[in-house]
Parts: C-alpha cells; structure tokens; sequence
C-alpha cells in the first residue's frame, strides 16, 4: 500500500518524519478540509453551527469506531486537559479526596495532579515500571477513600502497554472508585475494543493529534453508563444548548442528557471539518484498526531490527530486548545518557524525532517506505 502521494504537502516522500507517534502528517484532504470550514462561516455566519455539528457527529462516530464502542457517549473538547478536569470537578473529592496514578503519565496528569496535591488531595503515584504489574499495582491502593484512578493503557515515554486494565476496573468498581484510561498512545496503533478489554464501564480520553492524523482540537472523553448521574462543576453553556430559551431557576444548574452534559462553550469547528474528513480519508484507504497495528508493528519491528544491526555501544545508546514488539505501541522507544543530544544532532541531519528524558523515540507513520526507515538508523549510526 503506497500511501505517500496523499500527503504531497507534508513531503513526506522527500523528508524522514519519524514524530509519527507525536505528530503525523496530514493527508492532503485535510487542507480542503479547512478550506471547506471558512467557505461554511462565510455562506452561512451563524448559521454555520448546524453544519460543524454534524461535523462533531462524524468525529465521535470515528471515535466510537476506533473503541468498538458503537453505543458510546462522547463528550469533545480541544484537548485533553480541559476534559479531565471537568472529569475530575465532577467527583465528590471531599468525601474520596485520593486520586490514584502512576510516575508514567503524560503533563496534562502530571502537572494538574501534582497542583491538586498541593491544594490538599491526596495523590498516590506508583512506579510505572514493570508495565506488566502496573495494573495490580495500582488495584492494591484502591480504597473507599479513591475517587479515582487515572492511568494511561500505553506509556508515552516507552510505548509499553499496560496489560490486565480490565482486572484494574473490576477492583475499582467495587469500592466506587471512577477508572480514567488515557488511550491517547493507543488509538491508531493498538486495537482498542471496551467491551473486550472489561472497560465498559471506564473512562476513556484520548484524541488524533497523534497517530489519527486529526490534528489540534481533536479530543475526547467516553462516558461510561453511570455518568448520567454526575454534574461537572466545570461546565459550559453548550452543556444546556437546546434549551437555552427554557424559563430556569437560576439557583439550580441543568445538564443536558449524555456526554453533552460535559460540553464546554464556543470553540473553533475547523477542527472538526478537518478531522471529518480525515475520518472518511482512513475508511476510503482501508485504515481500520487491525491494518494500522499491522502495518505500526511491521515498521517498527524493522526499526529495532536495524538498530540492533548498527551494534552500537550500549553506554551510548540501547533498547529493551526483553519483550517482543507486540507488547509495544506505535514507536521504538532507545535508551542513552544524550538522547537530547542525540535528537538534535538527527534533526541537523533531516531525521525528524524527540526525546522524553532518557528516552530517544522514534515514531513511523503508515505513510514511510522501509528505505525511509533504513535511512534514519543509519544517520543515527553516524550521530552516535
């Protein structure tokens, strides 16, 4: 499947773009997109909402696909942050003021949690290495005092993924904890499916900015079942937009039903235009979930198997060997002391990466030949 000639404004043919898993290019379509969303607000002005909403639609339909969820709840936003915390306002943290997470999450939770804590929750953090364990781990602290417990199903700075999350939910229900999983790192790379996984009843954020190829402005969070029940402290107009011309008591706040009722205010729908697209660009060229991790685990096994053929110093640079890729998500996570250094040194030579501490990643993309993929391990032979 030659993939390429779809993203010509990218140049992905003539540039070795290994941030896949951070930033994937957009296929052409996407730019008509965009196109397509100032053409709507300057036919239509106003009257444009109606058009960005089935545009919404479309969007958690692609969601909902990608999770096997056919019935989900989604609720959209911008990016992640401002769901979780509206997630988050609407749990009673003075009765469970313990939030349960790991070492291993992305800023958004790092940061946000770590302010939580200084305001006086309690914020337990298990080591999120072995990534085999984590998921009892994390059951072992579970309480009547968690509210929640907030953990990603692949880890952003390795790509391993955490097993055994449905016996996590299971302990978690029990005692009425919420279960938050973070499938940003999986979507698009790793089959997701709720039901199979036994989280049907979790939480799940996520967005395309990554392997989706969505772009900004592209999230979500998936409301279990007994979300009906909650009311976000942080909230929106949008969450009461059909019946904004009802007579209210203004002492008593309304929610619309389903995930609206984690709805923000006025937001940009270009967003939305783009990623609707995008949508049905993946469909048209057979991008389902099963092919997409054939093809990640395909790139990135070859990726592994080249860097090991480079026989580099371990000192320098070096990966897990331990596992097979199956258990990894859609990037080759290196080990090394310079991994910064490194990184620069391969943007100076046209190979596109990051680093996240120790860890050197590389990211492909369906749209990369193999002879792309030969040609960035070797420009890190040279760096190194």
């Amino acid at each position: 499947m030659s993939l390429a000639e779809h993203y010509t404004r990218f140049q992905v043919s003539s540039r070795l773009l290994l941030t896949g898993h951070s930033h994937q290019a957009w296929p052409d379509v996407a730019r008509d997109a965009q196109l397509a969303a100032f053409d709507a607000a300057a036919s239509l002005v106003d009257g444009k909402w109606g058009e960005a909403f089935a545009k919404a639609d479309r969007v958690r339909e692609h969601f909902r696909t990608l999770l096997s969820d056919p019935g989900g709840d989604i609720a959209l936003g911008q990016n992640t942050h401002e769901l979780v915390i509206r997630f988050l306002s609407a749990l009673d943290l003075r009765a469970r003021p313990r939030l349960v997470t790991t070492d291993g999450e992305f800023h958004t939770l790092r940061r946000q949690l770590s302010r939580l804590a200084e305001a006086g929750l309690e914020v337990v953090r298990v080591p999120a290495a072995p990534a085999d364990t984590l998921a009892a781990r994390l059951a072992s602290e579970v309480d009547d005092r968690t509210a929640a417990v907030m953990v990603s199903s692949v880890l952003f700075e390795t790509a391993r993924i955490v097993p055994d999350l449905g016996e996590l939910m299971a302990v978690s229900a029990k005692v009425g904890a919420e279960l938050l999983v973070d499938a940003y790192h999986a979507l698009g790379v790793v089959p997701f499916p709720l039901d199979r996984q036994g989280l049907a009843d979790a939480w799940i954020v996520g967005g395309g900015y990554k392997y989706l190829q969505l772009g900004e402005g592209n999230c979500f969070l998936r409301l279990p079942a007994h979300a009906q029940s909650l009311r976000p402290v942080l909230t929106g107009w949008f969450a009461e937009f059909d019946t904004l011309a009802a007579e209210r008591d203004p002492s008593h706040v309304d929610y619309a039903p389903g995930a609206h009722r984690f709805a923000g205010s006025t937001y940009d729908p270009t967003s939305h235009y783009r990623a609707a697209r995008v949508a049905d660009f993946f469909a048209e060229q057979g991008l389902t979930d099963a092919v997409l991790r054939e093809i990640s685990l395909r790139q990135t096994t070859l990726l592994a198997t080249e860097f090991d053929a480079l026989d580099l110093p371990p000192e320098v640079i070096t990966r897990d060997r331990d596992l097979p890729r199956t258990s990894y998500g859609g990037f080759l996570a290196l080990r090394s002391p310079r991994a910064a250094e490194l990184q620069s040194a391969l943007r100076e030579r046209g190979v596109l990466t990051d680093n996240r501490g120790e860890h050197l990643r590389f990211g492909p993309a369906p749209y990369l030949t193999d002879d792309q993929l030969r040609s960035a391990m070797a420009v890190l032979k040279e760096v190194c």
